[in-house]
């Protein structure tokens, strides 16, 4: 504490002594109470000075100002006194007023305007503000007049150790790989001091460890954390926490410290070799296992960690490398041994395996540690299973002439038993392959025998599939495809390629090909076709045409002379003999029409036709379509005719006299009316006094059959007409056959005695001719229109 309190006042009297030198003797210092004073003074009086006196004197300013200096953090019971300020103008008769202005004055600086003395006021904190700015003037007491212009002068803050160092990033994080050689950097750490660093030492830095030795060291001035040990193992301890200190005043006693922490973790090197946990693996496995399966795992454990332990494995040696194959699991990090060719326990028992597994990443500044690989035997028993058959080949081609006798043999398929109880064998053909049942095989020796006649033209392949099955053990069963080529033979004739039809221009010139045809053969020879043409023996002299074979197997025909005319003749029919190159060579005739036309001059086919002898009485062709048309169509209308008076002639009801009375139809339905006879049964609405009896209906056909109707006796001119709709409707509600069927009946019947009568023909005794319906234009404005309509229908009638 005695050395602290002696730098302080050291730190603190060292600029006074250099204002002390440097100041003006006009400037007095009260070095007692630790105060400045700025003292001015009065202007010469230039004009009573001689020119040797001006030479010699200097004016003197009116102030003489310097730095004022106070302590940071001072906190005492009283204002501490900065300094004072002095004029040579005042004569100490207290009529000079000092008044203090700029940065701080009157909240921070208070100054005694009679004496001038400047107090701090309060604690000042350099770390906040390191000087102040102010201004300093005398005036009059009275007056407030300025006796002297203003002068600016600085109150600087005076910096103690009162900021220990912080380190704003920190704690730390750094990573070094292992095996690092001494003295490896690290890393850097940076601390910072908020005190002055040009005043003093106490921003002045020194770093050290606390914890973290013997393993690391720092540089004290450059904070730079290096490697105090070599070869540090990863796998041994990969993380460190080391803590650092910064302390100002040089590192010396009393300054002020701070602390933060550095982890550092080692990163991993391949130092280390795969090492496999055992030296000795056992698997078995069935013969009858699925090839690519997974038999067993073997694992060589790497401290290393990442790339660094990634290991690929390799069967080096053994008598089942050709069996066995063994691939590398990223994820894992193990070797799955896997099966690569069927197994047969009845051949050999088990197999033994050398397995390496070699780091894939290799650091070479670590080769020296010796190989990065190790070495494991495996040894695998295989164990017995009852298999399946086994054909003697995985597949059969077979080959079969297409007019081969059926039930010949045509192949044979064998197959096994592997096991050594050697169960017998039985097979059979897949149906599903063989739907039209064309091949049998005999179960016991495995002959494919023909069971339908085969016809290379239409299938030239046909794939089976044959089944072999344990007798003892049904479920024990294979399957081997065979295939079935039907080889060709001579069974087809050739023919003409197309139906051709030839035509011959009546200006054509001798020797002009007329045809060229093209022949075809279903038959495949080997060689290819071939083909001969030739014509008839009886027609070999034909005056009109003669053939000539081309090179391209094909044929043309030509015509020996001209002036062919189709007036004579118009067409010409040449049979042509076809035959193949085959063993025995087939033959057929096709027949080629030529027909005659009248041709351009430039041999434009322009017309051809038959009339002359289709139809020797002149008409031509399209005349008697045209005809024939014609008939066909007043046949077609006669008909129709016919059948419409038919339909219109025959009445909707079957009675023997016509005895229907007027009635009224009123329903929803929207219907064709009084000549629409489809929709509704008149005879259900027929007025009491005209119903005989039971009228059977010809356009629908009842689905139950009733009694008829009894019908009602004849009511007197006073009927009740409500009585009569009730009686309808309840009529009409139980018989079935009445329509309309579920809908409501409205009946308009007005009764006997009406003074209108009847609008309806329905009860007419008269034919249409007869009625004359003038009499409606006497009823009134309501009925005058309907007369006019009937007039009119009556009038077009004899029209």
């Amino acid at each position: 504490m005695p050395e602290r309190l002696a730098e302080m006042l050291l730190d603190l009297w060292t600029p006074l002594i250099i204002l002390w030198i440097t100041l003006p003797p006009c400037i007095y210092m009260a070095p007692m109470n630790q105060s400045q004073v700025l003292m001015s003074g009065s202007p010469l009086e230039l004009s009573s000075l001689g020119e040797e006196q001006r030479i010699l004197n200097r004016s003197k300013r009116g102030w003489v100002w310097n730095q004022m200096f106070v302590l940071e953090e001072f906190s005492g019971p009283e204002p501490i006194l900065v300094g004072r300020l002095h004029t040579d103008l005042d004569p100490g008769s207290k009529k000079i007023k000092y008044i203090l202005s700029g940065d701080g004055a009157g909240t921070i600086f208070q100054i005694n305007d009679v004496t001038g003395d400047i107090h701090a006021i309060k604690r000042l904190d350099r770390e906040e503000k390191a000087e102040y700015t102010l201004t300093a003037q005398a005036v009059d007491w009275e007056t407030s007049k300025p006796l002297e212009p203003p002068s600016e002068f600085i109150i600087k803050v005076q910096d103690i150790n009162d900021n220990a160092p912080e380190f704003l990033n920190g704690p730390y994080h750094a990573t070094v790989p292992e095996m690092s050689i001494l003295g490896t950097s690290v890393t850097n750490v940076t601390a910072t001091d908020a005190d002055d660093p040009v005043y003093g030492n106490s921003a002045k830095l020194v770093y050290s460890i606390l914890e973290g030795q013997p393993y690391f060291s720092i540089e004290p001035e450059t904070a730079i954390i290096k490697t105090a040990l070599p070869n540090m193992d990863r796998e041994a301890k990969e993380e460190y926490l080391v803590v650092i200190q910064a302390k100002d005043m040089g590192g010396h006693s009393g300054g002020l410290s701070g602390t933060t922490t550095l982890t550092v973790t080692l990163t991993d090197v391949n130092d280390n070799p795969p090492k496999f946990a055992q030296s000795l693996y056992h698997f078995s496995v069935p013969e009858d296992v699925v090839l690519g399966t997974a038999i067993g795992r073997v694992k060589a454990n790497d401290q290393d960690i990442g790339e660094n332990a990634q290991s690929s494995y390799d069967i080096i040696d053994g008598d089942g490398t050709a069996l066995f194959e063994i691939t590398s699991d990223a994820q894992a990090q193990d070797g799955i041994i896997r099966l690569r060719k069927p197994l047969d326990f009845e051949t050999k028992k088990s197999y033994t395996l050398k397995v390496e597994a070699a780091n894939v990443h290799i650091d070479p500044r670590f080769s020296g540690r010796g190989p990065f690989k190790d070495t494991a035997t495996v040894k695998i028993v295989v164990e017995d299973a009852d298999e399946p058959p086994v054909f003697s080949s995985p597949t059969y081609l077979l080959e079969v002439h297409e007019n081969a006798a059926l039930n010949s043999v045509i192949g044979q398929v064998t197959a096994r038993d592997p096991d050594i109880t050697s169960s017998p064998i039985r097979f059979s053909i897949d149906r599903h392959t063989d739907l039209e049942r064309q091949f049998n095989i005999n179960a016991d020796d495995g002959k494919i025998t023909l069971a339908t006649p085969l016809d290379r033209e239409l299938s030239v392949w046909h794939n089976i599939t044959i089944i072999a099955t344990e007798i003892r053990n049904h479920s024990q069963i294979s399957r081997v495809p065979v295939a079935i080529k039907v080889l060709d033979v001579n069974d087809n004739a050739p023919e003409f390629a197309s139906e051709y039809e030839a035509f011959l221009c009546e200006n054509g010139k001798p020797g002009q090909v007329i045809q060229t045809v093209s022949a075809m053969d279903k038959d495949d020879p080997k060689n290819g076709h071939y083909f001969l043409y030739s014509l008839l023996p009886e027609m070999v002299n034909n005056p009109n045409f003669t053939i000539r074979k081309n090179e391209d197997n094909s044929l043309s025909i030509l015509a020996k002379h001209n002036g062919f005319n189709r007036q004579k003749q118009e067409v010409y029919l040449l049979p042509i003999i076809i035959s193949d190159s085959g063993n025995p060579p087939l033959s057929s005739t096709s027949t080629l029409t030529i027909r005659v036309c009248g041709c351009s001059n430039d041999g434009v086919v322009q017309s051809c036709n038959v009339e002359a002898y289709v139809l020797p009485i002149g008409l031509s062709m399209g005349a008697l379509i045209a005809i024939l048309a014609c008939i066909i169509l007043l046949l077609v209308i006669v008909v129709l005719f016919v059948t419409l008076r038919r339909h219109k002639n025959e009445p909707l009801i079957i009675k023997d006299d016509e005895d229907v009375r007027e009635n009224i139809i009123r329903y929803d339905d929207e219907g064709g009316g009084e000549e629409d006879t489809e929709a509704f049964d008149i005879a259900t609405l027929q007025n009491p006094d005209g119903i005989n009896g039971f009228l059977p209906r010809k356009d629908i056909k009842p689905d139950l059959q009733f009694m008829p109707r009894q019908g009602l006796a004849p009511v007197p001119n006073g009927v009740d007409v409500d009585e009569f709709i009730n009686v309808r409707l309840h009529e009409a509600d139980n018989d079935p056959t009445a329509p309309p069927y579920d809908s409501i009946q409205i009946y308009g019947y007005e009764g006997r005695g009406s003074v209108a009568g009847s609008l309806s023909s329905l009860e007419s005794t008269t034919s249409d001719s007869d009625q004359n319906f003038d009499y409606l234009s006497d009823w009134g404005p309501r009925f005058k229109r309907l007369g006019e309509l009937y007039s009119v229908g009556e009038s077009d009638k004899e029209t």
